[in-house]
């Protein structure tokens, strides 16, 4: 794949993730315990040979970049491989702005990416989980003397409406593009997985330029159709779009049932930047079932189908159930984490229960985003003894103990920190 550049679009703000996405790119977010979403992409990138990958990002690049690096763990390092980090930038000639879209990121930067020795370009999404070789991608595509090859995967009827649907022919040619309708024509969704002839790419965008949306889905695919040799590649692995808290939440408890799959396949390795991190303890008081326990953390308490990153410790007579627990957060004595996603460097006095009740009425902030009954706490965040927190709740980040109106938060409610006031030296 030596003439392929791989372009990664990195730069989404990912909203319906909530405050796990404030501070950081969605891509960026942690995932699985010792890894980031956008993990996933690049190791595909490295696995199927690529030597040459763009990242675009926009919305809160710094821990993005401080995760990419140099591209050390992927081995995109030169002078054989490289990886390269693209932002938005102002320039003295007309038209620079933020991105509009998807398409408007590749078209902002066609100067700094159109490549002599590049004859494709194969545009990824950066916050997917899926496990994909692209070289298989780029054989059909040849063999189909295709301009466009877009991969696609069946999904339920249920989940249709929320992506990109195409339709094909018998032969696998593209003959519709549907972008977010009602009632598809199709169970194909598009996966953001697009390998352009370069020529091509550059002459469509160049096409678009200054539409206010400026997306692939919506305004360069369905016109493409009818005049341009599009084809299909149909991948049938696990694949999922972790756009929202619940299928963030969700695909981390579906790899609890698949980690061998996913995470320790030796043929094909999900790689990221490693931390430094002692053996995990598991006491003679622990009690872990179906979970992932990454490494230096302490498990005196109990576990069950969680995801716990590097650092946590869980004291006596704890539980985490049905939870994410993120880097170096600490669950107090007796207490009780129960359907939750907590964020790093969280403090969980003893005898707190977050996540209790059947009352599960949205949140009243973000009822969009909070409905299943999830509750997440922002990273900093420090929880006094005895707090009960409820159902579809948010605790921001660096929230001190101080903070909490009361020690019994409902369902549904939000708390942020208060203004601190500074005093003069």
């Amino acid at each position: 794949m030596d003439r392929v550049l791989a372009i990664i679009l990195a730069g989404g703000q990912g909203e319906r993730l909530s405050i796990l996405a404030r501070e950081r790119a969605k891509p960026a977010v942690p995932f699985a315990g010792n890894y980031r979403i956008i993990d996933f992409t690049l190791s595909n990138c490295v696995n199927s040979g690529m030597r040459n990958v763009v990242v675009l990002t926009q919305y809160q690049p710094l821990s993005l970049a401080e995760h990419i690096g140099i591209g050390l763990p992927w081995g995109l390092v030169p002078p054989d491989k490289r990886i390269r980090i693209l932002q938005p930038y102002l320039a003295r000639e007309q038209g620079r702005d933020w991105y509009k879209g998807t398409a408007d990121a590749v078209y902002q930067n066609l100067d700094r990416i159109d490549q002599k020795d590049v004859d494709m370009a194969l545009v990824l999404s950066g916050d997917h989980v899926y496990k994909m070789d692209y070289m298989a991608m780029l054989d059909l595509h040849r063999e189909n003397k295709a301009e466009v090859t877009i991969a696609v995967t069946p999904l339920p009827e249920d989940e249709l409406s929320k992506f990109g649907t195409v339709t094909v022919d018998e032969n696998g040619r593209v003959t519709g593009f549907q972008e977010k309708v009602k009632k598809p024509a199709s169970n194909l969704v598009s996966m953001g997985v697009y390998l352009f002839n370069i020529d091509l790419l550059r002459e469509c965008l160049e096409d678009a330029a200054g539409n206010s949306q400026y997306d692939f889905g919506k305004n360069i695919f369905p016109k493409m159709v009818s005049k341009n040799n599009i084809y299909a590649y149909r991948f049938e692995g696990y694949w999922r779009d972790v756009g929202t808290l619940h299928t963030y939440w969700q695909t981390n408890m579906d790899l609890l049932e698949m980690s061998s799959i996913m995470l320790a396949d030796t043929d094909w390795p999900l790689r990221t930047q490693e931390e430094e991190t002692p053996p995990t303890m598991i006491s003679d008081t622990a009690d872990v079932t179906n979970s992932l326990i990454s490494g230096g953390c302490v498990i005196e308490g109990r576990v069950e189908h969680s995801v716990v990153s590097p650092g946590v410790r869980v004291a006596k007579g704890a539980l985490v159930r049905d939870s994410i627990i993120m880097n170096d957060t600490a669950v107090g004595r007796d207490s009780i984490i129960d359907y939750c996603i907590l964020d790093k460097e969280i403090v969980v006095e003893s005898d707190c229960h977050i996540g209790f009740g059947e009352d599960y009425r949205e949140n009243r902030r973000e009822p969009g985003v909070l409905n299943t009954g999830i509750t997440i706490i922002g990273k900093g965040t420090h929880i006094g003894h005895g707090t009960r927190i409820g159902r579809n709740c948010i605790i921001h980040g660096n929230v001190a103990k101080t903070d909490f109106p009361d020690t019994e938060i409902e369902s549904g409610e939000s708390i942020r920190p208060r203004a601190r006031v500074r005093r003069r030296k």
